[in-house]
């Protein structure tokens, strides 16, 4: 089943497989993991793969989940122990294990790995960021094969990337990506539901999924997994805002990325938009953590979204949350959906004050040091977010 996607798309998809350099791939725990234990078969069969990419002179960097699985069985802990200690004690003890794992499966084909573990602080402070870029790029510089997945052990909750999907997308941004390959227990993405509905017509291409309804086609998460096919759509919105185009497959079947990079038709390809943000934006869109909200007057909304225009105090209608000047902050509209992220000129309190005023007022309100005319600027926002 097609999704507008033009006549050609197979032909432009089996260029881009062929040039492309710097790939991604993310593999979640559910394709790792048979019932509920880190399955070396699989693992092996994925490292004799990428190895055949990086024989071919292309950068790979793996996002792996599986750590928490592979230490679960060690604590006894079984799959309903899900608090927070539990899960990064798993990790703990399943993450030496499971990079153990990976060394011993690429010194096969004698190629050199590095762990690398990140938590969203490390990537929200814009000077740590570009020392992770330049660590990354050190390292492809010199062949290595760097292995990624979130600092489970140590992050806490209000800085954690919630699942390795949008992890992934964030590396996309770090290493200036060329494709995006994200392995699931899936055969690819459906209008529906397969598991309760055997008739859902599979996705060959989507080239719009800026304008797919994510939420209402999938939710959920898998057994294994954080993710679910809903986080997986997301991270392909993302890419798709930075122009890198995203494979969603199945990384159950042995062989698969041999079959893909062949030409055969699996799973589902993703055909990123023409407008893409800046790394700029997409950085502080999705390395910060949102710290609060700000409600828009219909005409604001107007403003922003379809006249390019930046965000004034007298379209907020309401303000949420306490943060500080330059803080990331969500743009909602009057029906409470997203309109967009970006960065407040004002502190949360200030804004309360000026909200709803024209611009000829703030410096009355707040004194004549209040030289922002905008609220939020457009070169310090970004619409269409997906978190």
């Amino acid at each position: 089943m097609k999704h507008s996607c033009e006549w050609n798309w197979r032909e432009r998809r089996n260029e881009i497989l062929e040039q492309a350099r710097t790939i991604v791939i993310k593999v979640g725990s559910a394709v790792l993991t048979t019932n509920g234990e880190l399955d070396l078969r699989v693992l092996n069969n994925l490292v004799d793969q990428i190895a055949a990419l990086h024989d071919q002179g292309r950068e790979i960097i793996l996002v792996s989940s599986g750590a928490v699985s592979a230490g679960r069985k060690y604590l006894r802990i079984g799959a309903e122990g899900s608090a927070l200690p539990e899960k990064q004690a798993s990790a703990a003890v399943g993450q030496s294990r499971l990079m153990h794992n990976y060394d011993e499966a690429f010194e096969r084909f004698h190629k050199t790995t590095a762990q690398i573990l990140v938590t969203r602080d490390d990537l929200c402070s814009r000077h740590r960021f570009l020392n992770t870029r330049n660590t990354f790029a050190t390292l492809l510089a010199n062949r290595v094969i760097p292995i990624v997945n979130e600092n489970d052990t140590v992050v806490v909750q209000e800085l954690n990337f919630g699942d390795n999907d949008f992890l992934a997308s964030l590396i996309l941004n770090l290493v200036q990506a060329d494709l995006f390959i994200n392995l699931t227990t899936a055969d690819g993405v459906f209008a529906g539901n397969p598991d309760t509905d055997p008739d859902a017509a599979k996705y060959e291409c989507i080239d719009s999924i800026r304008q797919m309804d994510v939420e209402a086609m999938c939710r959920g998460k898998t057994q294994s997994g954080a993710g679910g096919m809903y986080s997986k759509l997301l991270a392909a919105r993302r890419a798709d805002q930075i122009g890198v185009p995203t494979l969603i497959v199945s990384g159950k079947p042995r062989f698969v990325l041999e079959k893909v990079f062949s030409g055969q038709d699996l799973g589902t390809w993703i055909i990123p938009g023409q407008r893409c943000v800046s790394q700029r934006k997409f950085w502080l869109a999705y390395n910060l953590a949102p710290e609060g909200r700000l409600l828009l007057d219909d005409g604001a909304k107007e403003a922003v979204l379809f006249k390019g225009k930046s965000l004034l105090p007298a379209g907020i209608r309401e303000v949420r949350g306490s943060f500080g000047a330059g803080a990331l902050v969500e743009l909602l509209g009057s029906d409470g959906k997203r309109v967009g992220a970006g960065l407040s000129s004002y502190s949360s309190s200030d804004l309360q004050r000026i909200a709803g005023r024209k611009t000829a007022e703030v410096p009355q309100i707040l004194g004549d040091w209040a030289e922002d005319e905008e609220a939020v600027h457009r070169d310090n926002l970004l619409l269409d977010v997906a978190y």
